[in-house]
């Protein structure tokens, strides 16, 4: 095995070196990441390709060679919550056997993955998507829609357990109250400039929405 190149040496190396342009896929996950960060900002209007670009010190034409057009990009970061968030719920559900601890687990998880990422909860609630295409915000709604038909499993699974008369009817209602609940902590965190966290007296909300 070689050894090291001494810190003399990169540096030369990265004096002459060529400036190296982005892979493809790279570039992709940079303007993503440039919008997330963007909407992170409290209070931020609506965000242009112009602004968006001139924070990535390139061209409008730049991005459009990697997104057909803006929807595109709100949808890269729906794809990234959807993807992220539903293999957590697959994860907690496959690693946790009792239902009332799992739908706690999700909801903590949810929580949390909005209060670590801002922007992403801007999109979330659909705050990030008032002037943009409608599409963006039905799938937004399908998203927690299914997150909903998860918790409906686990509460009619813990109700069924508790011996309830009608369990479905019992995981269907908690389940709408729980959702409710979510966004609206979303919303509030989104609307506060992300001053009220998700997570703010999280044990004692859970002990009442959770019963």
């Amino acid at each position: 095995m070689s050894e090291p190149e001494s810190d003399l040496s990169a540096e030369l190396t990265t004096a002459v070196a060529p400036r190296k342009r982005p892979k493809p896929g790279e570039r992709r996950v940079q303007i993503l990441q440039a919008l997330a960060t963007m909407l992170e900002q409290p209070g931020s209007e609506r965000i242009t390709t112009s602004a968006l670009a001139a924070r990535l010190e390139v061209s409008e034409a730049a991005l459009y060679r990697h997104f057909a057009s803006k929807a595109q990009m709100f949808e890269g970061l729906i794809e990234f919550i959807e993807q992220t968030v539903f293999t957590l719920v697959n994860q907690i559900a496959e690693r946790e056997t009792d239902p009332q601890a799992r739908t706690r687990k999700l909801v903590v998880m949810l929580l949390q993955f909005a209060e670590k990422n801002p922007g992403m909860t801007r999109v979330m609630v659909g705050d990030a998507l008032v002037f943009e295409n409608e599409r963006l915000q039905e799938r937004m709604n399908q998203f927690f829609d299914k997150l909903e038909s998860s918790l409906k499993q686990n509460l009619r699974d813990a109700a069924a357990s508790n011996g309830a008369v009608t369990p479905t009817v019992q995981g269907q209602v908690q389940a709408s109250v729980i959702v409710a609940f979510m966004v609206g902590r979303l919303q509030r965190f989104s609307r506060s400039g992300f001053k009220r966290l998700p997570s703010e007296h999280l044990d004692a909300s859970l002990a009442l929405v959770l019963g």
